[in-house]
């Protein structure tokens, strides 16, 4: 597997699993991510006598998945999470559970790592945590592919819309079409349906000869299947527009979303909305495991570049363990067999006695997340991305948002200097610069320079991950600045 143009990997990140040496223990253990991956991690460190970390982003714990509202919240987990509303509960009240036994800290954000350190912001205040063994579960977010139009108002990722439905108990729009590809574009659609909205049309870009060819691989996990074509069936039955085959030509509005034109069969549609819920499947939040210096591969299969990890959640970098959707897209279930599966390693690798039976259930959480990366293939082959999107993309489709780079920009920075790596790409034209420091154009950046430079995607790169993984407030740059000074006196 290859590393990443552009990224010399240093000599000391040898697989964690060749190291000869245990894994220091005299620092506790620290998790970053309080999802289904983290929170497994956790109750499985807490069972073996280690008191862990567990840094969280959000204000509860669950993840973007399990997504917990506010304490006031009315509605049921039933109503919030559907057939998932009892694997949720288990997973928040494992969580509830270990409140007094594990240092927890929501409304925490790593943003940096250096030094075997976390640089971390909670409440407007900047510090440091170290670490000497760290599971990495920072989950995924959207993977988004844009079109004229998706910076009005109104258009929003599948997961903002979820976000505003699951915390805020609010949708999105009073007409909303939900538009992209994958499962999560039919699970938002019956999820804001059941709350009660106005869901126009579902617009996919898969086709059914898709879906039907990848029927075999789907039909090793019968009981997720049955799921997805429950929600179809249900969305159908209650007079949901489903529509596949769809290419997104455009929003209509300027000041806010009124319609979408798009492309199908029939030639040219338009439809009468006022909200837009957008997205191509997820993709990982790799950019902490990068800063930590861990070796990538290209996936071919994601057409995304993952940390590298063994079986076992291990990663490049000794010390350091990948867990979860942040390390490649499997699922909800998945993410909390690989965050045990992780912890598990930590332990041994911290020559922790696990005994016969969490090493029996080591080889079984393995053989398990074996099992759903098959399914994942198939998943894959039916909602496949867009071929055509790149060459499809008008010169005037705005791609990094907080630069405010066209589709143009990048096809002629690249025609005029040579570029075909993306990092050069990025220091010639300002993609990937904005607030977001590239997590949501990177993709589509590499899309447009591969079709234009006659590449493949993995060939182009990825843009390497730089701090602050997230915005911070800029009042906190000079005294991050003095704290790093003061350190290094």
């Amino acid at each position: 597997m290859s590393a990443a143009p552009g990224r010399p990997q240093a000599s000391s990140h040898r697989c964690a699993q060749h190291e000869g040496t245990p894994v220091s223990a005299a620092l506790q253990p620290v998790i970053v991510g309080a999802g289904p991956a983290g929170i497994r991690a956790a109750q499985t460190l807490l069972r073996h006598g280690l008191r862990p970390l567990l840094i969280d982003e959000a204000a509860r714990a669950g993840g973007q998945i399990y997504r917990q509202p506010p304490a006031h919240f009315q509605r049921s987990k039933e109503s919030l999470y559907g057939f998932e509303a009892a694997r949720a509960d288990a997973v928040h009240q494992a969580m509830n559970g270990m409140l007094n036994s594990v240092d927890y800290r929501p409304n925490t954000l790593v943003w940096n790592a250096e030094a075997g350190r976390l640089d971390v912001l909670q409440q407007s205040r900047t510090s440091t945590v170290p670490y000497a063994q760290l599971i990495v579960a920072t989950g995924a977010t959207d993977r988004v592919l844009p079109f004229s139009g998706w910076t009005t108002p109104g258009v929003y990722s599948l997961g903002g819309a979820q976000v505003a439905l699951k915390f805020q108990g609010c949708a999105i729009g009073s007409r909303v079409v939900f538009m992209g590809t994958g499962p999560l574009l039919y699970l938002v659609a019956y999820q804001y349906a059941k709350a009660g909205a106005d869901v126009v049309a579902v617009l996919d870009s898969a086709t059914l000869g898709d879906q039907m060819a990848a029927l075999p691989a789907l039909l090793r996990q019968p009981a997720v299947l049955a799921k997805g074509l429950y929600y179809v069936a249900w969305l159908r039955a209650h007079g949901v527009r489903l529509q596949g085959a769809v290419r997104p030509v455009r929003v209509l509005g300027q000041t806010r979303v009124t319609g979408v034109v798009w492309h199908g069969a029939q030639g040219e549609q338009t439809l009468a909305c006022d909200a837009i819920g957008l997205g191509y499947g997820l993709r990982s939040e790799t950019q902490l495991a990068d800063i930590l210096g861990c070796r990538f591969h290209f996936d071919a299969l994601q057409a995304a570049w993952l940390p590298q990890r063994d079986a076992a959640g291990r990663s490049s970098v000794a010390g350091v363990y990948l867990a979860g959707d942040g390390a490649g897209i499997m699922g909800a279930d998945a993410a909390e067999w690989a965050g045990e599966r992780a912890a598990l390693a930590l332990l041994q690798d911290a020559r922790i006695s696990l005994g016969a039976a969490s090493r029996d259930r080591a080889a079984t959480l393995e053989r398990q997340l074996a099992r759903t990366q098959r399914f994942r293939v198939g998943l894959e082959r039916a909602f496949p991305l867009p071929t055509d999107w790149a060459a499809q993309a008008p010169d005037d489709l705005v791609i990094c948002r907080g630069e405010e780079v066209t589709a143009g920009d990048l096809r002629r920075t690249a025609k005029a200097t040579g570029a075909t790596e993306i990092n050069r790409l990025k220091a010639l034209s300002r993609v990937g610069m904005g607030r977001c420091q590239g997590r949501m154009c990177a993709h589509a950046a590499a899309e447009v320079l591969a079709h234009c430079s006659g590449q493949s995607v993995q060939q182009v790169g990825r843009l390497r991950g730089q701090a602050p993984i997230k915005p911070i407030p800029f009042a906190l740059v000079q005294p991050v600045a003095a704290i790093a000074q003061e350190e290094a006196a």
